[in-house]
């Protein structure tokens, strides 16, 4: 019989921990909170739209003979406030500038609430630094006036011109306002239907919504929430509005589990962006990648005559043309299980992303892409 050591034995066991964890690769899964992946049905923000006129501009204003519009606003303004202005009067301003004014209305907005708007120039104003915003009715998709915005603009921009020249930083067209608006009219909010209220998934998943599920009912007691469909999930809630809004505040902090999110790859076309998730696999593939350039050069030759032959200078155009092909390369990729992987394999043929745009189409189409292609 032999007999081992303390340390022999601790060592002994440590390796077979090693190679177990190497065989067994551990994925750590995070969980989330349930406000990060849920939200409570009625609980949404409203756009608001309204047309105003922004004043005071260092001369950056509409050109008024190309935005009538403008005229014409300025024109029943001042009818309102009891200028009446000559029949035929044309009106050459240039320190005023018609804007569309837009922000979002949260939920539970009260009327005295203050909101940030964004100012944007409808018309060819140069720039809106400097200016001031008229007080401007701020309407909903229903017509109704929820708001009234009115301040000055804050342009993050700045910009100069003189002799031909100009300069500019960021864009002058369009500012915000700080609490420039303020709520005139609640819209009212309806939290479920009874003693109950539903829940929906940000993104629809049945294994979401089961899990989601689970984590109410091992939180509140079985029975307390089930699953509509892949998306939506009823919670029983107390009636009493300041229970109601405790029991919301506590089924928020809910930790869940996701699941696993599809493998997917987005692609931009016109910058050449690629984004894979760390569920994308490669089945084996050969991919041969070569580059093939055409450069054109012309330049112009001038044919002189001879002197006092009566001739004429001829300008002519010589074009030559050289066609470069790099030397493809073709690589075998083996099945992979990781996005690095996937990653250290296309690099290693020297791909652009706008040569991955075309190299991963191809590899979806040989099946060889275990992912889904979204093309943005």
């Amino acid at each position: 019989m032999q007999v081992f050591s303390r340390s022999t034995l601790m060592r002994a066991l440590g390796a077979c921990a090693c190679v177990i964890s190497l065989a067994f690769p551990l994925t750590v899964a995070h969980a989330q909170r349930l406000l990060d992946l849920a939200s409570v049905q009625g609980v949404r923000e409203n756009q608001l739209i309204g047309y105003g006129l922004v004043v005071g501009l260092d001369g950056s204003g509409d050109q008024t003979t190309q935005t009538p519009f403008t005229v014409q606003s300025v024109v029943s303004m001042l009818k309102q406030m009891g200028v009446n202005l000559p029949a035929g009067t044309n009106l050459q301003l240039k320190n005023v500038a018609a804007v569309m004014v837009t922000t979002s209305l949260p939920a539970f907005a009260q009327p005295g609430q203050t909101l940030d708007i964004t100012v944007s120039s409808m018309g060819n104003a140069k720039s809106l630094r400097g200016g001031t915003l008229l007080m401007t009715p701020l309407k909903g998709a229903d017509g109704q006036i929820y708001g009234m915005a009115q301040g000055n603009v804050v342009v993050g921009g700045a910009g100069a011109a003189a002799n031909g020249s100009k300069a500019q930083v960021n864009h002058l067209s369009v500012g915000r306002i700080s609490a420039g608006a303020t709520v005139e009219r609640a819209v009212p909010t309806m939290l479920g239907q009874g003693d109950m209220i539903f829940l929906e998934l940000k993104e629809s998943s049945f294994s979401n919504a089961s899990r989601v599920v689970d984590a109410v009912n091992a939180r509140f007691g079985p029975g307390t929430a089930s699953a509509q469909d892949g998306r939506v999930i009823r919670v029983q809630a107390p009636q009493a509005n300041d229970s109601r809004v405790a029991f919301l505040g506590a089924l928020e902090s809910i930790n869940v589990t996701p699941a696993q999110v599809a493998a997917k790859v987005i692609m931009n076309a016109r910058t050449g962006s690629v984004v894979m998730n760390q569920a994308v696999t490669l089945d084996a593939c050969a991919v041969s990648h070569g580059n093939l350039s055409v450069v054109i050069n012309t330049q112009p030759v001038i044919s002189q005559p001879a002197p006092f032959s009566g001739g004429q200078t001829v300008v002519a155009q010589q074009s030559q043309i050289e066609i470069n092909k790099d030397p493809g390369k073709v690589i075998l990729l083996k099945n992979s299980a990781s996005l690095a992987d996937v990653v250290k394999a296309l690099n290693s043929i020297g791909a652009t992303p706008q040569d991955l745009l075309a190299i991963l189409q191809a590899m979806k189409a040989a099946g060889s892409l275990r992912a889904e292609l979204e093309i943005i």
